[in-house]
């Protein structure tokens, strides 16, 4: 009997993969967590029925939503997680030697408690020295927070449940206060086929509070259409004006230096999203 995992990522769209057998399944207090073995992808976490992450490309979305805003900033020191229980984000962050101190803040410990077990490749750097990891609610210490960090990455899942105020005005306003005076900060922010009008409503949000405001793209074959945006808010560094020369040399798989300017190219039905801030 062959056994396969469907996501429906709309009432009338799906991926469907192979899988050997469920490693883990818990209710969590805030949502439904699931640990799959696949024969496509390797592990894969699945919270709420979602897709998070996988073995095979997980490295995608991690490098992208970390070393655009790495390079981006000239000297991050002070970096924050808000989400990201898979430790993969701070991973990428710690092979930027600038790098002091990594927050980690998820409100689920259960997801980092499952990382460290079933994507050890994933979670490995949780235990570093430079890492802080704090299982509490996100917004919460973003509103306790006041020109505190370097770079904040918001890695968080899709707007449902306990992520929903992490794709709010009212939180972006957070991030700003929490940021440097030459702070930065991205944020996932789904996919173009799928949502549209929330990229184009978290555009507009970041715009009005950040003087350079830049969407760009990212292909991750696990996410629904393959196609995945990232919004980055910035005070002063614009990413479109990094020299690519001077780009610091990390290890990747997926990011390079041309591409980090090559992700700001948008197909013009994705650009279109942006227009409505201009």
């Amino acid at each position: 009997m062959e056994l396969w995992y469907t996501e429906k990522q709309t009432a009338n769209h799906g991926i469907t993969t192979k899988i050997n057998r469920t490693l883990h399944t818990e209710q969590t207090p805030y949502q439904r967590l699931d640990v799959i073995e696949t024969k496509q992808f390797g592990n894969m976490l699945v919270l709420d029925g979602m897709v998070m992450t996988t073995d095979v490309d997980e490295f995608v979305y991690h490098e992208m939503i970390v070393h655009v805003a790495m390079n981006t900033h000239p000297n991050p020191r002070h970096v924050l997680v808000v989400g990201g229980g898979d430790g993969g984000a701070i991973r990428e962050i710690l092979k930027h030697p600038s790098v002091e101190k990594a927050t980690l803040v998820e409100i689920d410990g259960a997801v980092i408690a499952a990382s460290k077990r079933f994507f050890p490749a994933i979670a490995g750097k949780l235990d570093d020295p430079r890492v802080e990891v704090r299982i509490e609610d996100g917004i919460q210490h973003i509103a306790e927070s006041r020109n505190r960090y370097d770079v904040i990455l918001v890695d968080s899942t899709e707007p449902v449940g306990p992520a929903v105020g992490l794709f709010e005005k009212g939180f972006y306003q957070g991030i700003f206060e929490a940021l440097r005076e030459d702070g930065l900060f991205v944020a996932q922010t789904e996919s173009p086929w799928f949502n549209a009008d929330l990229i184009r409503r978290v555009f507009r949000d970041v715009k009005s509070l950040f003087p350079i405001t830049r969407l760009y793209l990212a292909s991750i074959p696990t996410y629904p259409s393959g196609l995945w945006s990232f919004t980055l808010g910035s005070k002063r560094y614009d990413p479109l004006e990094v020299d690519e020369a001077k780009i610091r040399a990390v290890d990747t798989k997926y990011y390079t230096p041309a591409l980090h300017r090559a992700a700001f190219s948008l197909p013009k039905f994705v650009a279109d999203l942006t227009q409505d801030g201009e």
